[in-house]
């Protein structure tokens, strides 16, 4: 026996579920995680290039990394060479590598492969080898089709993947993002590749929680992006999509304004105005990932110095611990962490336990919503133009199903509530009803 899967490849986490006719099955890919059904898309591959996902990923990472010790030694990466006016010129380029450095820790791959465009991020240089975007979504499939496998006691040939409405605007791009995600899923070892709108699937999902005809709108708003889908659901063979739509705005967003708005004066900003240098580490904060490829000796000199010289010393100390001891998925976790429990709650605490990073920031909701406001537009016009395309107007709409993890966020309840009315607007499992979706779509 070979199973059929639907397999949701999120920005922010991932799921795997099998559906036989009847019930769908989510399948418990990551017992370390506090929800098994879901495992967060996060991928680290060591300097001998074992590879790992999820929660035993960040485990590793943890122990391998947080606090390490560093020893950098110069490489040459290559030459410059130079033709100008009367000049020629060859010059070596050297650049400093920690040696000691034991992995690689990547996250937002559906973002990544969102901007596999020539010129823009095509891929990454880990220790000796250089993968493609393509390349680190198969590893990540590879071992999450692994782990299916194991579960199920059978070998997985054929899925149905989710894809967000738009990978890009460009039609071009668009079919070359999903292109990219096909290959990677058959080099991956699956044999047999479609995929489904991420929306859709969670229209399949809820349908099954209906006893009569509805038209829905899907509002799914995760970690990558806001999907849309108008839908009639309900009948056997009257199921339709009026319209879809979305855009390039999600929690990761969220979580890089709260951080350019709220916490980078915690490590320096505002007290370092006349040190370019010192203000592009700092500006460099919201990109965790990028954080560590800063942990250079030049920095660390730079750093040090401005400390000796009494500016900030407190502030920066803070920003050479949050760089130097590999802190920065941390903080950004932290970061997230309080963003997630003001959907319940009216305020968080955002703090960091190092003994050089004294960061401690009450958060309010009313701070949340003023820092996010720019997006709110931005989300309300998609969706209205979104239903316009349609042919609906709200009133003929009669459910609003809120699905990813962004879509709880109280000021785009809100704004869903002053459109379609609080009745109309339905919760569903944030974080696996794609997935559900999808094996169902698998099944058909």
């Amino acid at each position: 026996m070979s199973f059929r899967v639907g397999l949701d490849f999120g920005t922010s986490n991932s799921g795997v579920a099998v559906y036989d006719g009847q019930q769908v099955r989510l399948l418990p890919i990551d017992r370390k995680n506090v929800l098994p059904e879901v495992v967060k898309t996060v991928l680290y591959i060591t300097r001998d290039y074992h590879a790992s996902i999820g929660q035993e990923a960040i485990e590793l990472y943890y122990r391998h990394n947080v606090n390490r010790q560093r020893h950098y030694v110069k490489q040459w990466a290559g030459e410059i060479d130079y033709t100008g006016a009367d000049l020629h010129y060859v010059r070596d380029v050297y650049v400093y590598v920690d040696e000691l450095k034991p992995g690689r820790l990547m996250q937002y791959l559906k973002t990544a492969l969102r901007k596999n465009t020539p010129g823009g991020y095509e891929g990454t240089q880990i220790f000796e080898r250089f993968y493609t975007v393509g390349e680190l979504v198969q590893v990540y499939l590879g071992l999450l089709k692994k782990r299916a496998e194991e579960l199920l006691g059978e070998p997985i040939r054929s899925a149905t993947l989710g894809r967000p409405v738009q990978y890009s605007s460009s039609q071009e791009q668009d079919a070359k993002s999903e292109e990219t995600m096909r290959q990677a899923a058959l080099a991956a070892g699956f044999e047999n590749v479609d995929f489904e709108l991420e929306p859709v699937a969670a229209a399949l999902d809820y349908e099954r929680s209906i006893s009569s005809p509805q038209n829905a709108v899907i509002f799914d708003f995760g970690g990558g992006t806001l999907d849309i889908a108008v839908m009639h659901l309900g009948e056997k063979n009257g199921r339709k999509v009026y319209a879809s739509g979305g855009v390039d705005i999600a929690g990761s967003d969220f979580d890089r304004a709260i951080i350019e708005k709220r916490m980078l004066p915690h490590f320096g900003l505002g007290q370092v105005d006349h040190q370019p240098a010192i203000l592009e580490l700092i500006n460099s904060v919201p990109d965790w990932m990028a954080l560590p490829d800063l942990a250079t000796p030049q920095n660390k000199n730079l750093l040090e110095k401005a400390m000796r010289a009494g500016l900030a010393p407190v502030r920066l100390k803070a920003l050479q611990a949050l760089i130097y001891n590999d802190m920065a998925f941390t903080f950004y976790n932290r970061v997230e962490s309080a963003k997630i429990s003001l959907s319940d709650q009216g305020a968080a605490v955002i703090s960091l336990e190092d003994r050089d990073i004294p960061v401690w920031e009450l958060y309010t909701r009313n701070q949340f919503e003023a820092d996010i406001l720019e997006f709110q537009s931005r989300v309300e016009k998609v969706l209205l133009d979104t239903l316009a395309a349609s042919g609906l107007e709200p009133g003929s709409v009669d459910a609003v199903v809120k699905t990813g993890g962004s879509s709880n966020i109280p000021l785009f309840t809100g704004m869903l509530v002053r459109i379609f009315g609080a009745e109309k607007v339905k919760k569903s499992n944030p974080f696996s009803s794609v997935a559900a979706g999808l094996a169902i779509r698998a099944g058909l």
